[in-house]
């Protein structure tokens, strides 16, 4: 299973280094940001990755995109469809165990932080597909994605 993702993330490299030498300007994410790559099989453990590749497994279709920051932190950005869970939050324990462990999840926070605590209550109620954005918004927005408010 470790060989699997290292080869999706391998295959992701790959391809943004093909994209970056095309003459293209078409080479965009579903989130008008920088280039990414095809998208990525679900992980059989939860894993941190950099911008580039939650930029690639969030245009996967059916992974719920989830921001777990305050509500005002989510309303002032965040990435286009995510939804808002959070993690300080009393109702958050009963957010994450109405999901579907069986799905496919992508978390994030301010800096990588808080989207720590959230991945540890997901696998611990039994969710183990997930990516977490290991530098947060402020990286994601550092590599040159966008925001919606």
């Amino acid at each position: 299973m470790r060989i699997r993702a290292l080869a999706a993330i391998a295959l992701v490299v790959a391809t943004l280094g093909l994209a970056g030498c095309s003459s293209s300007s078409t080479a965009t994410t579903a989130t008008n940001g920088p280039a990414a790559a095809a998208t990525l099989p679900a992980p059989d453990a939860p894993q941190r990755v950099d911008a580039p590749t939650f930029a690639a497994a969030i245009a996967t279709p059916g992974i719920t995109l989830i921001d777990v920051r305050r509500p005002d932190e989510f309303a002032a950005g965040h990435i286009d469809g995510a939804v808002n869970y959070n993690v300080e939050g009393p109702d958050f324990a009963a957010q994450i165990a109405a999901l579907d462990p069986t799905k496919t999840y992508a978390v994030y926070c301010h800096s990588g932080n808080r989207s720590q605590v959230a991945v540890a209550q997901m696998s611990q109620s039994g969710i183990q597909h997930i990516y977490e954005l290991q530098t947060g918004i402020s990286g994601w927005q550092a590599a040159g994605y966008p925001v919606v408010s």
